[in-house]
């Protein structure tokens, strides 16, 4: 068995340690009112676009996400969220030292002994939530929860939801497609990309990702009788009949929780890649964590820190 197969199934227990941890991490996270900034690497990149718009939607301020990389340095935050599984990403570190003594961070990481520690004004570990594979899962949405319940979602309810996705079968003849593409709108946008990511990582599938109104705008041309067509969330009205009448495969659960339909995603990339004779824990050019010796060079390869 692969360690990410035991990580995917891991997830209701680790949101529910997530929630708890919100209560009492609560002073240290966003406060409400204030103008904020997340930023992230790979997966966590994608966590922080869905937790923007969640934050926004429940009207606790404006909220940006940007890859660490691409953070403007001349803009001006009351406190920035660093999300990083590793907490040894150089992008991510750089940014937490040229913020330092000027905005207040906090970083969300799975582990206690890194750099980040000392670099974030605050820190949030969810060490239960660490992970032995390459490929990025539940400390993905394990932070995305304790988000989520610091603004005062119902965890309970997406507990449920992951454990009945765990427990259903994955689309019925999904595995032999080859072409997926993961639409999302609000907040799922960014499951959405983070669903193609784990097809693209697991199995070295075809895989694209779309706010859902937008696929209509070119990215429809590549869906044929081959594809899947992945809504997170509650689809666009008429969209997935649409995509039906083009051969494609459309996999929808809109009374679900999305971020438990993303564990289903996880579990298909799991599986074709395992089909193609794949190693899920150990992706092909990819690292646990991204650390550069200088602006260019990659001294241990890619990864979805």
């Amino acid at each position: 068995m692969q360690f990410v197969t035991e990580e995917i199934a891991s997830q209701p227990a680790c949101w529910r340690q997530a929630a708890t941890l919100a209560r009492t991490a609560s002073g240290v996270l966003p406060r409400e009112g204030e103008r904020v900034a997340v930023i992230g690497c790979g997966t966590s990149w994608f966590m922080a676009q869905s937790y923007a718009v969640l934050r926004e939607a429940a009207g606790h301020g404006e909220t940006d996400a940007f890859p660490a990389s691409e953070f403007p340095a001349g803009r001006r935050y009351d406190r920035v969220v660093a999300l990083t599984r590793s907490g040894t990403t150089t992008e991510v570190l750089a940014r937490l030292s040229d913020l330092r003594g000027r905005t207040p961070t906090v970083a969300v990481t799975a582990d206690p002994k890194t750099p980040v520690m000392d670099l974030a004004d605050e820190v949030v570990v969810l060490e239960f939530a660490d992970e032995r594979s390459v490929v990025q899962t539940r400390f993905a949405t394990s932070a995305l929860t304790l988000l989520r319940a610091h603004l005062g979602a119902d965890v309970d309810a997406a507990v449920a939801d992951a454990e009945q996705a765990l427990a259903e079968p994955l689309p019925d003849g999904a595995t032999e497609r080859r072409q997926f593409t993961f639409l999302g709108t609000g907040w799922t946008v960014g499951l959405a990309n983070e669903a193609a990511l784990k097809m693209r990582e697991a199995s070295l599938s075809w895989t694209e990702s779309y706010p859902a109104m937008e696929y209509r705008h070119g990215p429809m041309s590549i869906t044929d009788a081959s594809s899947v067509v992945w809504f997170l969330g509650t689809p666009p009205p008429d969209l997935p009949e649409e995509v039906r009448r083009l051969g494609a495969m459309v996999v929808t659960k809109p009374e679900r929780d999305p971020l438990a339909e993303l564990i289903r995603a996880q579990r298909l990339a799991v599986e074709i890649g395992v089909s193609k004779g794949l190693n899920p824990d150990q992706p092909r050019n990819l690292t646990r964590s991204v650390i550069l010796s200088d602006a260019t060079t990659h001294d241990k390869g890619a990864s979805t820190s």
